[in-house]
This record gives C-alpha cells, structure tokens and sequence, in this order.
C-alpha cells in the first residue's frame, strides 16, 4: 500500500530533479553522504576549531553592523559615566557603546574574543594530534602546510582583531608592533611608515586592520578550510590501529546520517559552551584600560595567550650590546632575533618536518593507519621539545605578573627563563624519547609474557611459577601493530670500478640524519618469538593440572613464569564500528 504523498513532498522533489538535471549533484551527494569517518574523540578537535570560526563569522557580523573603524578624535558622553568628557577616538567609542548601549551587544563581543581563543586552541592541539600520531605522512603533506598555514592566519585574524578597539592594551600592542617592523634591516623604517600612514601611530592603522580583519584574513581561513577538507575526503581519513584496519580502508561510520547528526549536536553543544563563557566569564574589559596613549607606561600589561610566546621572546632578549650600527643602519638585534629570528626557526621546523622525517626515512608509501606516539620516538621527543620551547616562552610573556604575584624579583625570574629556554628544550627531548624507549619494551613484555597476575603456582614436584594473563587479540594488535624502522644503509663511496659514487656526500648526510632518528630502536615482537615466548613445554597444560598445584601469596618469588591458556572472558571480540569504506 503506497503513502500519498503531500503537496510539500512533490514540490521539493520536483525542485531537487531540476536542480538535479542541470548540475548531476545527486551523485556527488551520494558519494559524499557514503564517506567513512572513524570514531575517535581525538578527531573532534578540529571539528571544535571549524565550529569556532562559525561562531566567531556570525558574532563578527553583528559587531561590524555597530562598529566605527575610524581613529577620529571625539569626546565620550555616554552611560559609562568615568569616561564622560574624555577624548578618545571613534573605534573606541564605538567599543564602549556596544558593550553598554547596544542590547546584547556586550555578550556578542565576549563571545566572539571567546571564539578567537578557543578557534586557536584547537587548531595547535588539532595539529599536536597530527604531529604526534604521524598524520602528515604521504598523501598529507600538502594538507599539513594547509594547516599550518591557517594557525598562521588565525594568529594575523587574533592580532588584528583585539588591536581595533584602540584601547592601552591594543595599543601597546601596535607599539610593539612598530618597534618589530622597524628593526627589520633597511626596508624597516619605509614599511612602518606605510603600515601606519606616517609615524606611529598615525591615522590610518585602525580602518586598515579592519579591513584585514573582516575581509582579508576571513576570506583566506574560509579558502583554505575548503581546501583543507577537500583534502580529508580525497585522500580518506586516517584512523588508529587495530584488528581489521589497514591502509586500504577506513574503519567507522558513515557521515549521513550517523556522523551529520553526532556533528550536527556537537555544533550547538561547541556554541552553547561558547554563549556561557560570553554571559558568564568576563574578558578584554577596555573600559578598565581607556583609551589608547603613548605617553603612560604600564605593568600587567599582556596579549592574548597565542601571543605570548612572541612577547616572552621580547621580555627574555638582552638589551646591552645588541644595538649594532653598520654602514650607516643600526641592527637592533635585542629586537630583531626575539621577534622573527626565533619564530621563524621554530615555525620553519614545524611546517617543515613532514618532508624532513620523509627524506630521512625514504619511505614513499602512503600512510592510512596512525602511529602510536611512543613508536615514533624521535618524532615524539622533537614535538615535546618544540612545545616546551614554546611554554618557556609563554611564561616569559607573564614574567612581571610571577614577579608581582609571587614577590619575586623579576630580574632573577627572566635569568632563569633565559637558561631553561636555552637548556629545557634538549632536556625535554632526551627525556621523551627515553620514555618511548622504555614503553616500547614495556610492549614487547607485555606481548611475550602477558600482564602479572599476582598468582604463584608450586608443581608437586615442587617447583615455582608465576602465572600471567595472556592479552586479548586486540590488545596484542595494538602493542605489535608497527613497522620496524631502522636507519638507512650508506652505500660505499666508490663503486666497483674504483670510481667514487655520485652523490655520496648527500646520502651519508641522508644516513647521519636517518641514524638521529632510528639508531636507537626497540624491534616490535615477530610472531615466532611469541610462538616461542608462549611455549612452556610441560606448563602449557598450565590450566588442567591446577588442580595438581597449590597458590601462594603473590611476592613469594620464583623466576619462571607461564603464560596461562584459558581464554579471557572477552578473547575473541573484536569492538570495532561495523562499517568499513576501501
């Protein structure tokens, strides 16, 4: 018995058959709507980073319709009565009646700094994920500098974005800025006076932020988040090891309708906790700071937290000696070095390192199924080391607040951050990769002998064994589940003619680096040592001769062990999403 169907139903069927014959986007709906996605929590964070840039677009809009992007001088006569009769300029007005005139005006821009701060956490953890479980392999190197190239962005979209109410903070903010283009060599000086319309601060930078921000840097994140999840369809999304997932295939579900909804939910659940931090959490309150003048100098004063690794750099750099005048042009390197030579570096490695850890390997494969962090050791231990770096910094950046807080000498305090950025970082790497080192062969017990048990077991003939728990299959995939890796082999200088070999200085550099990152290696377990590791001769009959051996309390020695035979309450299930896409 067929349902009649209503005059709403044939009309959108009517509309999707014409939309359908003249643009044939029922296939590629169809396809999409087929995609697998793997069920991870660790991919919602850039589902969180995409899902902040929705609500930082909508609030944003509603900010530009009340904004007035103009340094023009006017007197406040407004409800905030401190400021009454103060000059200031329009921008800043304009942020004053939004947050106490215009309804709701106040929320919308607590929700929108909220936004900001949150869209640039999940990026840099989203990328941690990637660096950490190897995601940037081949096919996704491409999609690596798309990444990194919206952290940068979204940096440029932060910096300009809190800079246009023209208040103190912003301000000192531009100042530092000025001072920053102009230690660039030569050209410095020239590129401040065109940033700001003639000397700083001049008349033009706010309207000319404004412009970046609301159009410039928007329109950029918006491209690149297309291509950047064009990439993720393309080439498949990866997903962690286990039983029946490989590189020809992802393991999860589909994305309609399973994963459209859990995303769809998500989404509101991303901006109902961003509307509470807005209604309930106070931040960037420029009426407590006034209006933007040079003249004052103050304490306490800091940029938003992704900044602050620049303004740590700038805190920890000395000043005595770092001036250099050379034909006629001073190279303030106390300036210059902490605010574009140390980034850079640091930037360049990271974006760099997919195609570094590429040439050391000389692996061409394509790479669908992540890496456990520990078994990429150095890996691990150099994204710890650039990330300690990065925190020293950030500390260093709030150095006057340690010092007021915790009434220490502020001086004694950057001394110090001065040493650990210097020393912490190898410190951090050393470590980390000693630590991978020591759960790898945690592993290859665990895998050969199986977890303790706390049970001693005496044979009537006396002897002593321990008696461990064997791993279910899918724990013991996950611990044997990774490629050996080992450092590339160098090939004689000459060949056999006595002929030295083309391009032999690049390949023992090539060795040199692949010794860096495989020499120290821990072998996964193959399967004839854990064949052999689960022989025990006479004790594989462990479980039917209980009944011949007595348990003693745990601790009371013995050096044997067997592995018992007795199948897990949960061996041979293997918990996976029921969908795979090839």
């Amino acid at each position: 018995m067929s349902t009649p169907t209503t005059a709403a139903q044939r009309a959108a069927g009517g509309a999707a058959d014409y939309l359908d014959q003249r643009t044939g986007i029922s296939l590629a709906v169809k396809n999409f709507a087929r995609k697998i996605f793997p069920d991870h929590w660790s991919f919602l964070l850039g589902e969180i980073a995409l899902y902040s840039f929705v609500v930082l677009l909508i609030t944003g809009v509603f900010l530009t319709l009340f904004f007035v992007p103009s340094m023009g001088l006017v007197t406040y006569e407004g409800p905030f009565a401190p400021m009454n009769g103060v000059e200031m300029s329009e921008a800043f007005a304009s942020t004053l009646d939004l947050s106490f005139e215009v309804t709701g005006g106040l929320l919308m821009r607590q929700i929108h700094h909220w936004s900001a701060l949150l869209f640039m956490a999940s990026i840099v953890t989203h990328m941690m994920r990637v660096f950490f479980t190897g995601a940037f392999r081949k096919p996704r190197e491409v999609n690596w500098l798309v990444g990194f190239v919206l952290m940068i962005l979204g940096l440029a979209a932060g910096f300009t974005g809190y800079s246009l109410p023209d208040d103190v903070l912003s301000g000192n903010g531009l100042r530092i800025t000025d001072g920053v283009v102009k230690s660039i060599p030569i050209i410095g000086s020239y590129t401040s006076y065109f940033l700001f319309g003639g000397e700083f601060p001049g008349e033009h930078i706010i309207p000319r932020l404004f412009t970046v921000h609301i159009l410039l840097v928007p329109g950029l994140i918006l491209a690149l988040i297309g291509l950047h999840l064009f990439f993720v369809v393309l080439h498949k999304h990866t997903h962690f090891p286990g039983p029946g997932r490989t590189e020809r295939n992802v393991v999860g579900f589909p994305l309609f309708p399973v994963y459209v909804a859990k995303a769809g939910g998500f989404f509101f659940v991303v901006f109902g906790v961003l509307a509470l931090m807005g209604g309930t959490m106070s931040i960037n309150p420029v009426w407590n700071y006034g209006p933007y003048d040079p003249s004052p100098v103050s304490a306490g004063a800091q940029p938003d937290w992704y900044m602050l690794f620049l303004e740590g750099a700038l805190r920890m750099m000395p000043g005595q000696g770092t001036e250099w005048v050379i034909g006629g042009y001073t190279l303030p390197l106390n300036v210059l070095i902490p605010a574009m030579v140390v980034p850079g570096i640091l930037f360049t490695l990271l974006a760099l390192y997919p195609f570094i850890e590429a040439w050391a390997t000389g692996d061409k494969r394509e790479h669908h199924v992540l890496d456990r962090p520990r078994n990429a050791p150095v890996r691990t231990a150099t994204g710890v080391a650039i990330l300690t770096a990065f925190f020293i910094l950030i500390l260093a950046g709030s150095n006057d607040l340690i010092a007021t807080h915790f009434a220490l000498s502020i001086n004694d305090i950057t001394n110090v951050f001065r040493v650990l950025v210097l020393v912490l970082p190898f410190v951090a790497f050393w470590a980390t990769k000693r630590i991978c080192l020591g759960l790898q062969r945690k592993d290859r017990e665990l895998v050969l002998h199986g977890h303790e048990t706390g049970r001693i077991v005496r044979f009537a003939n006396g002897e002593y064994i321990e008696v461990h728990k064997p791993l279910d299959e899918y724990e013991r995939w996950i611990r044997v589940h990774h490629e050996p890796r080992r450092p590339l082999e160098l090939l004689p200088a000459e060949d056999a003619r006595g002929v030295r070999r083309k391009g032999y200085r690049a390949d023992a550099l090539r060795a040199r680096v692949s010794r860096f990152f495989y020499e120290d290696r821990v072998e996964p377990v193959t399967p004839a040592e854990l064949a052999a590791a689960h022989s025990h001769g006479e004790h594989d009959a462990l479980p039917a001769a209980d009944h011949e051996a007595r348990e003693i309390g745990a601790g009371s020695g013995g050096g044997r062990h067997a592995v018992t035979g007795a199948p897990l309450p949960d061996e041979g299930e293997n918990p996976r999403p029921p969908v795979q896409d090839h």
